[in-house]
């Protein structure tokens, strides 16, 4: 009988192990559960945090580009402001040319022509006339260009054509036969001259 009891104590710890070890693994897997949902739950955090944190620096660097452009176009503005205020009478002055070209011309022939007081007079008008002229263009910033002896410059000098001169060195101006003009440094007519060779 006693092999019959040993028989038997031994099925049912056998028995009996199982379900300790089953009830230890539930157990475990309980514990699991409830740490898991923990874990879980603080890795989501940090991964949002993280998110957030990489969505402030997109939002801070869209801002930076924003504010840069906002200033780009603020400051492209005003240059285009300040070059129509500039460039303005570029029309106007372009026409002004002419009379200042007719007014040169008439003091030209008027050098030849004079005989006596009178005549001297008149020449004297058109000379304190054309000072007045050409002072008062300056004041709004048209610059004649285009002296003899002054070296040839393509930007804003035309030349018309080339022939040796004395006492001027290779490619510069040798005479002038229209002075050229600028409005702020913008060539608005190039002078027309010959260029010594």
């Amino acid at each position: 009988m006693t092999t019959q009891n040993e028989n038997l104590h031994t099925d049912v710890t056998e028995e009996l192990q199982p379900e300790v070890v089953n009830e230890e693994t539930q157990q475990e897997e309980q514990t699991k559960q409830q740490a898991d949902p923990l874990a879980l739950a603080q890795a989501r955090v940090a991964e949002l945090e993280a998110y957030i944190a990489d969505a402030d620096k997109r939002e801070q660097d869209i801002q930076l580009r924003a504010q840069a452009e906002i200033q780009n176009i603020r400051r492209r503005t005003e240059q285009d402001v300040e070059k129509a205020h500039k460039f303005a009478l570029e029309k106007f002055s372009k026409e002004l040319l002419n009379v200042v070209d007719n007014l040169e011309r008439g003091l030209d022939a008027l050098d030849k022509a004079v005989t006596d007081e009178t005549t001297q007079a008149l020449v004297d008008g058109v000379e304190m006339t054309h000072k007045e002229f050409v002072n008062t263009l300056a004041k709004f910033g048209v610059v004649a260009i285009g002296e003899i002896g002054e070296a040839f410059n393509p930007e804003l000098h035309e030349a018309i054509s080339m022939q040796p001169a004395e006492g001027i060195e290779s490619n510069h101006i040798s005479s002038v036969l229209q002075k050229g003009y600028t409005l702020h440094g913008r060539v608005i007519r190039p002078a027309m001259v010959m260029v010594a060779n």
